[in-house]
């Protein structure tokens, strides 16, 4: 029977935060590689060749692949149970980013962007079972809240790596280039937090929750994830309007792109807190902020452009801060793993379908992409009070059972 004296706590307490952010600090140094180039693929791929419908499908393919393929890590992570060795294997395929450099053609930048989506696949349903645990101590919106802020912060410096690049040399080569170095950083960190804490699990001695206290049905949670995440534009097609429209110089797109990060840095930090006192709601957000980024982001105008940006980036603090804190609360650990893999399988489809769908609207009009996403939220809307009513009829249930002999 493990110990569960005051003092005992508190060094669970304290070796949890330590872990949290380290891998936080690892989330930062990977993030400052992939960040560093999403916040110009959309560009790139123009100057490659490519139009938007490629951009869409690109970026969407990617994110369809990095986050459906989860279902199978996830899975096989629950099995194996070597979350260190997995995460570690994940984090490897960043090395893809520098290879950008090389890339001949939007083809074989296509293959590169989408192998570094690969191994975010592989690394994440590891890497968040091994969160899920130590936030267990500190509350899960504030231990998620608090590693992707750190993740953010990466996402911050790395399109700033990008801006630097592009005024110094005029080309992107030297700034795929310089996302390489960061890898380093990556592994020292981790085989660190590895030999800290070698067994995740340790942290979470009661086997975490077997009950679905604030995720009701599978069915209107993963509905209300697709269609939230259906209607939400992607970066790279929104830097790829803002270049073929000539909306602002290339090197100002990175400084959109960081400025949408350091909003997605203060929301994971306020959202994680809110989390904890209101649980799955703060994602009632999502299709307000997926419809203001199209209303804005699209827009010819720099100012209201840079305010779609923005929104843009508040959606993904509080979507993937939401998202993996009601997973973490509402599933046993034996399982969560696999339900990690699901619901990124569901979250990147969607992600995948509103891109391409919007890369192709894109080229027959803004107006279409408007009136596609207001559709869809609407729908995630509509989701969302399915959600809630099942979490009302889940927790009557459950009360009558408590009152029944």
């Amino acid at each position: 029977m493990p110990d569960s004296s005051p003092e005992n706590s508190q060094e669970v307490r304290n070796l949890s935060v330590r872990l949290i952010l380290l891998l936080g600090v690892a989330s930062l140094c990977g993030s400052l590689v992939s960040n560093g180039a999403r916040s110009v693929t959309g560009p790139y791929i123009l100057l490659l060749g490519g139009s938007a419908a490629v951009v869409g499908l690109v970026a969407g393919s990617g994110e369809f692949i990095g986050y459906a393929l989860r279902s199978v890590t996830g899975g096989y992570v629950d099995r194996d149970r070597g979350y260190w060795k997995v995460t570690m294997a994940g984090y490897g395929l960043l090395a893809a980013i520098p290879l950008l450099a090389v890339a001949g053609g939007w083809e074989a930048a296509a293959v590169l962007i989408i192998a570094e989506r690969v191994g975010k696949a592989i690394r994440t349903p590891a890497r968040d079972t091994i969160l899920s645990h130590a936030t267990t101590a500190v509350g899960r919106g504030w231990g998620f809240g608090v590693h992707k802020a750190l993740d953010q912060v990466g996402a911050v410096i790395g399109p700033l790596v990008m801006v630097a690049a592009l005024i110094l040399t005029g080309g992107y080569a030297t700034g795929f280039l310089l996302l390489g170095i960061p890898l380093a950083g990556v592994a020292l960190v981790l085989f660190f937090a590895r030999s800290v804490v070698p067994k995740p699990g340790s942290l979470e001695v009661n086997g975490g929750t077997s009950e679905t206290a604030d995720l009701p049905g599978i069915m209107p949670y993963a509905t209300f994830i697709f269609l939230g995440m259906a209607g939400f534009a992607s970066f790279p097609l929104i830097s790829f309007h803002l270049k073929a429209q000539s909306v602002i110089p290339d090197a100002g797109i990175p400084l959109f792109y960081a400025s949408a990060m350091v909003v997605s840095v203060v929301v994971a930090l306020l959202v994680g807190r809110v989390f904890d006192r209101i649980g799955i709601h703060t994602l009632l957000t999502i299709p307000v902020l997926s419809t203001a980024t199209v209303l804005l982001a699209f827009s010819l105008d720099p100012g209201v452009a840079l305010a779609g940006s923005l929104a843009w980036g508040a959606g993904i603090g509080i979507f993937e801060t939401s998202l993996r804190a009601s997973i973490a609360e509402s599933t046993e650990a034996a399982r969560r793993g696999e339900v990690y893999g699901a619901m990124s399988a569901v979250f990147g489809t969607a992600w995948f379908v509103g891109s391409a769908v919007m890369g192709v609207l894109y080229d027959v009009s803004i107006g279409h992409i408007v009136a596609y996403v207001v559709i869809v939220e609407a729908a995630a809307v509509a989701a969302y009070l399915w959600m809630y009513r099942s979490r009302i009829a889940v927790r009557f249930h459950e009360e009558i059972g408590d009152l029944i002999p």
